[in-house]
Parts: C-alpha cells; sequence; structure tokens
C-alpha cells in the first residue's frame, strides 16, 4: 500500500530529528575522544587537537544546528534569542580556533619546525579565517542598520550558505588533521577510520538541515 503524502512527511521528519540527534552525539562524542587521546597540559601540541576539533566539531555543529526546526537544542527560543545563542557560539569557536592556531604556531617556532607545511595546515588556517569573517558578518545581522540598503532575507541567505561552506572547510581541516602522524600513530585500524567518520557524518546532517530548513526556504521566498 502506498504511503500518503503526511505519513511520508513524518517519517522524513523523524529521520532528520533522529540523523540531528546523532550529529549532536557524534560531534561532542568526536571531540571527547580526542581530548582523551591528545591529553592536554601534557605538552604544548596537546592543547592543539583539543580546540580545534572544540572548534570544528562540537561548537560549530551546535551553532549550525541552532536554527534546525527538528535538531536545534534551543527550539524553545524566540528567534532573536536563537540568532544570539548562535552567534554565541561561534564566537566562542573562533575563540578557540585562533588558540590552538596560536599554539600549533607557537610549537613550530619552539621546534624549528616549517609552518603550513601541509594540506592540513592551509585548510586550518583557511578554515580560522573564514571563521573569522563568519563571526564578523554575522554582526550585520545581529544589527541590520549597519547595511540598511542590503535585504535582510538575500544577507541571510547569503551569510547561511558561506556559514555551510566554512563548517566544511573545517570538517576538511579535521579529516586532514587525522591523517598527521601524530594521529594515525594513536589511533590504528578500525578505530582511525571510525573516528574519520565522524566529521563527515556531522557534515552530512548539517547540509541536509541548513540547505532543507533555511536555504531552500530563503530561495523560494519572493
Amino acid at each position: 500500500m502506498a504511503l500518503t503524502v503526511e505519513t511520508e512527511s513524518r517519517i522524513y521528519r523523524g529521520l532528520r530529528t533522529a540523523s540531528g540527534a546523532a550529529a549532536h552525539l557524534v560531534a561532542l562524542g568526536f571531540t571527547v575522544v580526542v581530548a582523551v587521546l591528545a591529553r592536554p597540559g601534557s605538552s604544548l601540541f596537546s592543547w592543539h587537537p583539543v580546540l580545534m576539533s572544540l572548534a570544528f566539531s562540537f561548537l560549530m555543529t551546535e551553532a549550525l544546528l541552532v536554527f534546525s526546526p527538528e535538531s536545534s537544542l534551543f527550539r524553545s527560543f524566540s528567534r532573536k534569542g536563537r540568532a544570539r545563542c548562535h552567534w554565541a557560539l561561534q564566537l566562542l569557536a573562533l575563540l578557540c580556533a585562533l588558540l590552538g592556531l596560536g599554539l600549533i604556531v607557537y610549537n613550530k617556532e619552539q621546534h624549528g619546525k616549517a609552518h603550513l607545511a601541509t594540506w592540513h595546515g592551509w585548510a586550518g588556517l583557511l578554515s580560522v579565517l573564514w571563521t573569522g569573517l563568519q563571526c564578523t558578518g554575522g554582526l550585520v545581522l545581529l544589527y541590520p542598520k549597519l547595511l540598511p540598503r542590503w535585504p535582510l532575507a538575500k544577507l541571510k541567505l547569503y551569510h547561511a550558505t558561506s556559514g555551510l561552506v566554512g563548517y566544511l572547510l573545517g570538517s576538511t581541516s579535521l579529516l586532514l588533521g587525522m591523517c598527521s602522524l601524530w594521529f594515525t600513530t594513536t589511533l590504528v585500524g578500525g578505530t582511525w577510520y571510525l573516528a574519520a567518520l565522524c566529521p563527515i557524518l556531522t557534515s552530512l546532517v548539517v547540509m541536509n538541515q541548513v540547505s532543507n530548513a533555511y536555504l531552500y526556504r530563503k530561495r523560494i521566498q519572493p
């Protein structure tokens, strides 16, 4: 028997809710696992993977899911309240990323190692810079009077699209970081592949929820 439109809609919403819940758990779990492996405080380098995973896996995932009607942890908040939560989470992610970047730069200086010698380094730098620009752009949405001649709907669309690109850059940086000597010697075999699936899974969920719950709606509006 064919499914009704209402039943299909319920199933689809259920799947989106389940995938969103999985993204919350995976983002948090991945960050905790990295922290356990790195043992922050054991060395100057140990803070780098912890801060970067906290920024680009946990905080940024939560920031982008704030507006999801199925997966947001702040559904009871007003639209304005969720916008402020989103900006606060993004700002915390940026601060963690900047600190993580600064510490790895200092660590390389201490050990006489070359900077930006890997794809991971370049992707990480670009991700941090992009996040900084996103937070700056977010101020315009919090205070739209800063750009009165620009339609607010278009600004939101551009910001959401750019934010999704920035999130994917951060996830790519995490994946490339997992190809480093430190990570491949810390996690071996199937556990490495399981860890590598974490940023891939959260990226797929975030892409789906942002594009369907936000970008698509903005695109069909006149």
